[in-house]
């Protein structure tokens, strides 16, 4: 799909990737996260999106947002909270100029298939990245509100999250197994390029599904559903 044809589908999932400008750092401080929390909860209620997963790491952001009713939600939301980081860094640091490069990334997820792994390689970014021995000790994801106690309202809960058991004790435990257990290499290929080229995360039928939707075809790359167990919980 061409860079200048972003999709964006109503009452979907959609992995967003926004990078710092030249890859600078974006977050110095707890103070420069919590805002951007605080800015994600107040957008995303006011153009009524839902939030599955984030990761806020030191020079980008991951989010699964889906846009609701309205497909042009998601880039207001985007803008909005951009803007904002954006004049709160250069007050503080007396500076002016972009934070963030022109345009994040986007690909439309997979809801049965992709969803729950997307949620995953978000979650795991600070392990990836040797941040961190245990997704837990990262706070600034949303690991945490859904293996633990811990609020988070950044957080909306996706019914294939509320599926895995019959209370908050049995869906944080099961969860938690599915996040860290091993993770084939070509689904993290997969969900990486999908993300990078701006195409589907998901497999052929997803395409065709979404070709019917939009008129618009996408091509094929990587494989399909995973056939996993872990499919089985989230389906």
């Amino acid at each position: 799909m061409p860079r200048s044809a972003r999709i964006i589908l109503p009452n979907t999932p959609h992995h967003i990737v926004q990078r710092g400008h030249n890859r600078q750092t974006v977050f110095v401080s707890d103070d420069d996260y919590n805002y951007y929390r605080v800015n994600l909860v107040d957008f995303k209620n006011e153009f009524q999106c839902k939030i599955y997963a984030y990761c806020l790491m030191t020079n980008h952001i991951h989010l699964v947002v889906d846009p609701g009713d309205k497909p042009e939600s998601l880039s207001m939301l985007m803008k909005r909270v951009a803007g904002r980081q954006t004049r709160y860094v250069n007050r503080l640091e007396k500076r002016s100029g972009s934070l963030w490069e022109g345009r994040f990334k986007s690909s439309i997820v997979s809801t049965i298939d992709y969803l729950p792994a997307c949620c995953r390689y978000i979650e795991l970014n600070p392990l990836r990245a040797g941040m961190v021995t245990d997704p837990l000790e990262y706070k600034w994801s949303s690991y945490g509100c859904k293996t633990t106690s811990r609020n988070d309202p950044v957080v909306d809960y996706h019914p294939t999250y509320l599926a895995l058991g019959s209370n908050k004790k049995e869906r944080r435990e099961m969860y938690a197994e599915y996040v860290l257990d091993t993770i084939p290499d070509y689904e993290i290929k997969l969900i990486k390029e999908a993300l990078q080229r701006g195409q589907l995360t998901g497999g052929e039928r997803f395409r065709e599904e979404i070709a019917r939707r939009t008129g618009i075809r996408f091509s094929s790359r990587g494989p399909g559903r995973p056939r996993t167990r872990e499919t089985e919980w989230f389906s």
